[in-house]
């Protein structure tokens, strides 16, 4: 991975990813199987260091009970049970072929290997799943898990989501990360020789933190090897440790429209390749406190594309390569 920045370039307006100016994930996957391919989130029914004791209690201050599996199955069931139960849910509005077994709640990778090899096994062998993603912690990847990892990439594509947030030291203590950074680094480098795609899940307005601070995560990232971003304002979510920070101190809650603008400048700074998974998110109605405008979530992703347009920007127009 590169120690720094080198002096910015201007990187011409290339053919639009599809109708858009960034390299949404919709048209790298389109490109890839040839149609729309839907997420499915599972639940593989596992806990997190940060929540058990081996790195702390509670996990990260923003987490929810669900440890961000809000949306996901429920682990009672079996994981082709939770498969055919999201394939049913989507086919019920539009016709399905594809999909993505996404494990999503918790510490997907925090379990015994052999563990992890029936439940993944058992996702990857659907055959209408085309992808298996996992989302998981840098610090919870075992040289067997990797290698297990590395096994079921020859079957199907493998994709590992690590919830790095931000580069910050500081920020990174208060959110209760619970690892340095250069665990994130070696847990990419590993990935990438066994052949993992590697996404990278980043939250923008974590307080205190500023739109400078936020792009220097943006141009930290550009220096290391990953496939793919998610990009998301922070949510606070009844029950959290962060609720409780905000209900005694509230900190800055961006508008709409300044989201908006930081979004543009992020996708302005990041490098071409990087496949964008999410742009915002929409937190469980039930539990979100702020930003409540975020419920919109269609509305708000129809004003990015428009502010992308009218501002002339593009994915890569400002990257630091």
């Amino acid at each position: 991975m590169a120690d720094g920045f080198t002096t910015t370039r201007s990187v011409p307006m290339p053919v639009r990813w599809g109708e858009k100016r960034y390299h949404s994930l919709d048209y790298a996957l389109k490109s890839q199987f040839g149609e729309k391919v839907y997420r499915i989130a599972l639940n593989g029914g596992m806990t997190c260091p940060n929540r058990d004791g081996k790195i702390g209690r509670g996990g990260c201050i923003f987490c929810s009970g669900m440890g961000s599996g809000d949306f996901a199955g429920s682990a009672s069931f079996s994981i082709c049970e939770q498969l055919a139960a999201g394939k049913a849910a989507l086919q019920a509005k539009r016709p399905v072929h594809s999909y993505i077994a996404y494990f999503q709640a918790f510490t997907n990778t925090y379990a015994p290997v052999e563990y992890l090899e029936k439940i993944f096994t058992e996702a990857i062998l659907d055959p209408d799943v085309r992808v298996l993603a996992v989302a998981t912690r840098p610090d919870c990847l075992s040289h067997e898990t990797v290698e297990l990892l590395r096994r079921l990439n020859q079957i199907k594509p493998v994709w590992i989501e690590l919830g790095l947030q931000t580069i910050h030291p500081q920020t990174a203590r208060y959110i209760r990360r619970g690892y340095p950074l250069e665990v994130f680094d070696d847990a990419v480098v590993r990935l990438k020789a066994a052949g993992i795609q590697v996404i990278t899940h980043v939250i923008l307005f974590l307080p205190g933190e500023t739109e400078a601070q936020m792009l220097k995560t943006i141009d930290y990232l550009n220096c290391n090897p990953i496939d793919g971003i998610k990009l998301q304002l922070l949510h606070i979510l009844k029950g959290t440790d962060l609720a409780r920070d905000y209900a005694r101190s509230p900190f800055h809650i961006p508008d709409m429209d300044e989201y908006i603008r930081c979004i543009g400048n992020c996708i302005a700074h990041l490098r071409p390749d990087i496949v964008i998974h999410r742009l915002t998110g929409d937190g469980p109605k039930d539990l979100l406190i702020e930003p409540q405008w975020t419920g919109a979530k269609r509305t708000v992703l129809n004003h990015i594309h428009q502010y992308l347009k009218e501002q002339d920007i593009w994915q890569g127009k400002e990257y630091y390569g």
